[in-house]
């Protein structure tokens, strides 16, 4: 029997380094896919249609949500962002992990979709921090950046609401934070059971019991 995939959900306050974390997870962990979601926002520069985001403009996210489209989807900042199903459920079922970089409204749809995906929420070092990330990458104006800002305490309220939390002071031990509680996630008892059953049936099975 094939073992369903596991769904890891990454979400943080704008700034606090979750994209850059993901990204350089994924280039040593090859074992899980990463959903790439849909926004009505316009990109920013350097982002492309695809790889960063699906750009949609507002009605044709409206379409998506009307058709039933998303896995999750919610508001952040002003603009609307999802999850298309069809890059969460065939992979899990195919055995493949999936990541999700969402916000915490949609990790809470997701939670109550599926209770035994993972969840890790990402927080900065120092509010300083947070705005210094925002205003060092160049990519939204002052009064965006003050919006994202006095957005943020809200966002960091519900950190409770994860199973995991990394603080983002040093980026190497961030990731290696990260990877980590991939590997302890794929050894549970329960995936185990799954992937191993013929292997701890027969050892049982020599062991006389």
């Amino acid at each position: 029997m094939k073992s369903r995939g596991t769904l890891f959900i990454v979400a943080a306050p704008s700034g606090a380094g979750k994209s850059s974390i993901v990204n350089a997870v994924r280039r040593l962990d090859s074992r899980v896919d990463l959903s790439v979601s849909f926004t009505s926002r316009a990109p920013r520069p350097g982002e492309r249609d695809g790889e960063h985001y699906h750009f949609v403009d507002e009605e044709a996210f409206r379409r998506m949500i009307d058709a039933g489209d998303f896995f999750e989807y919610a508001r952040v900042h002003g603009d609307w962002k999802g999850t298309a199903r069809q890059s969460v459920e065939p992979q899990l079922l195919a055995g493949r992990d999936v990541l999700l970089e969402i916000d915490w409204q949609g990790a809470r749809q997701v939670r109550a979709r599926i209770p035994d995906a993972v969840s890790i929420f990402i927080l900065p070092p120092s509010r300083g921090d947070l705005a210094s990330r925002m205003r060092h990458r160049g990519q939204d104006s002052e009064a965006v950046i003050e919006r994202r800002l006095a957005a943020a305490t809200e966002e960091m309220s519900h950190y409770d609401e994860f199973d995991y939390i990394i603080i983002n002071e040093c980026f190497e031990t961030a990731v290696d934070e990260m990877r980590a509680i991939f590997t302890a996630s794929r050894l549970r008892r329960a995936w185990q059971q799954v992937r191993y059953g013929d292997l701890i049936a027969a050892l049982l099975e020599e062991d006389g019991r």
